[in-house]
């Protein structure tokens, strides 16, 4: 693979990213590319029963969920043959869902997956790994008694570079593609139109038989027959609280991996109370983190320098990535407890969210509530957000499910419904990729139905290893970052956590970015 070269994007380059947004954003908000009728002839509607698997007689696969990992698991069951049909819960696409990272290793799951998929996406995509990353101290920092360094607000802490580790795996570099243009080139080049059915939620299934295959009813009373079924639905997973038993609250809408971001401001309110509850059936856990995020239509003033970078500081950070297109998408995430909600916007104070960033992340004397004054690049990238472009969520996970697994009969789970994870790697929709990749890699070897329980066994046993190691990582990075600061002001500690984060990075992205998974 040959190094990347960064190019400045001119004005051309930029206005085609936007616009490709703009496109992909529109589509999806039509449900383009998805059934819009159902005249009760589709292949799901039909019973099947134990049989040889032959070209004329495919497996029947049904995803739940038609966010990215449901799609790419439909697309690689699609490559390989496999009739294929994805349950969508929204009435449409979101047209929000700011960029998102395609890295090294889901590349290469893609280009398997799909040449062409993997081809539109390079095609989309900006190269971030041709600058550098790590992370700086927010805001000016001593240490205990003045013993070491004094650090400078926006001092570089750790920089790792993500490009080496690819090159020396044989990966093409990390890509940043707007999440709708991600779904519409699954759409147009993964599965073939129609195989998304909108408005679709799952409300129960039940296993036939050894090899007799799933009969699954639709909260609409519509039954659909399937060999196997994969739970693409995200982290309140219906899929995943059937097959683990869990109860009935262990679920919501905000399974849904295309309506996810697209939540008006008062079913957020809503969902931020929900969640609360959801968390605690369905075994998921509070990260400590509330997050504000937004795409800021805004040239970066490191732009050609940066490509990803964290600002440290007491009980929050602030984290901001190239987004393509003169974007910067950047996240808040600030320390506090699960379920609370900003005040309705009014006369007086018309902007709450942004308000209180600004307060949050203050650049100027007396700083924030901490007396600390930030970094000014937090500042520069709020003040170019539109209160309405800000959206809130508290950040969930879960521990690995080692003892309960992933599978059951004929059932599988995939992406967050299999391991949520912290963004702190980025690497959720790549694990989300790779288990798409793998799971229909383990079913395409089955030649009679009978042997679909141990593909999908076969498929967790190979996965569970790599994102369990994954998601300890991401917990712990998110864990230690919002106590960099404290660690810092320990002589001796510090230096030495600064050295070995250093040091630990390359083998960490060298571990991310493997060719085989």
């Amino acid at each position: 693979m040959e190094a990347p070269v960064r190019t400045p994007e001119t004005a051309e380059r930029v206005k085609q990213v936007r616009e490709r947004f703009r496109q992909a954003a529109e589509d999806a908000a039509k449900a383009k590319g998805c059934a819009t009728q159902d005249d009760g002839s589709a292949v799901w509607r039909q019973p099947i029963e134990s049989r040889e698997i032959t070209p004329d007689r495919p497996l029947r696969v049904v995803v739940a969920g038609g966010g990215v990992a449901g799609l790419v698991a439909a697309a690689a069951a699609h490559s390989k043959g496999m009739e294929v049909t994805i349950f969508e819960q929204a009435s449409q696409y979101a047209p929000y869902g700011g960029p998102i990272q395609i890295q090294s290793n889901a590349l290469r799951a893609l280009e398997r997956i799909n040449p062409t998929v993997y081809q539109e996406i390079l095609k989309a995509g900006t190269v971030t790994a041709d600058r550098v990353s790590g992370l700086k101290i927010g805001y000016k920092k001593g240490v205990f008694l003045g013993l070491g360094q004094q650090y400078e607000k926006g001092d570089w802490l750790v920089r790792f570079d993500t490009l080496q580790p690819a090159l020396q795996a044989g990966l093409p570099a990390t890509v940043v593609v707007d999440r709708p243009v991600i779904q519409q080139i699954l759409l147009n080049h993964g599965i073939p139109e129609g195989t998304v059915r909108i408005k679709s939620r799952i409300a129960t299934y039940e296993e036939l038989g050894p090899g007799e295959g799933l009969k699954i009813t639709l909260e609409d009373g519509t039954v659909a027959y399937a060999d196997v079924l994969v739970g693409a639905d995200g982290i309140w997973s219906s899929v995943r609280r059937i097959m683990h038993g869990l109860d009935q609250g262990a679920d919501g809408f905000a399974a849904s991996g295309a309506a996810g971001g697209a939540l008006n401001e008062a079913e957020a309110r809503r969902m931020a109370k929900d969640s609360v509850l959801m968390a605690e059936n369905a075994n998921r856990r509070y990260s400590g983190f509330t997050c504000y995020a937004a795409l800021a239509k805004h040239k970066a003033s490191n732009i050609e320098e940066v490509s990803y970078q964290i600002l440290l500081g007491k009980d929050k950070y602030f984290v901001s990535t190239d987004g393509g297109g003169e974007r910067q998408q950047w996240f808040a995430l600030i320390r506090e407890d699960a379920g609370g909600v900003d005040p309705e916007p009014s006369e007086e104070n018309p902007n709450p969210k942004l308000a209180r960033l600004l307060n949050e992340f203050n650049n100027e004397e007396p700083g924030d509530k901490n007396g600390d004054v930030w970094d000014g690049f937090a500042h520069e990238l709020l003040k170019a957000s539109p209160e309405e472009d800000i959206k809130r969520r508290d950040l969930y996970d879960g521990a690995p499910l080692l003892s309960k697994g992933w599978t059951r009969g004929q059932v599988a789970i995939c992406g967050d419904a299999a391991h949520p994870m912290m963004p702190n790697l980025g690497q959720g929709g790549c694990q989300a990729t790779e288990d798409g990749y793998r799971l229909i890699e383990e079913l395409s070897t089955v030649t009679h139905t009978r042997d679909i329980e141990g593909a999908l066994k076969s498929y967790y046993g190979k996965r569970i290893p790599r994102t369990t190691i994954i998601q300890i990582l991401a917990q712990l990075g998110s864990d230690l970052l919002v106590d960099f600061d404290k660690m810092m002001t320990i002589p001796l500690v510090g230096p030495f956590f600064l050295f070995m984060t250093q040091v630990s990075m390359p083998f960490i992205l060298r571990f991310l970015y493997t060719p085989e998974f």
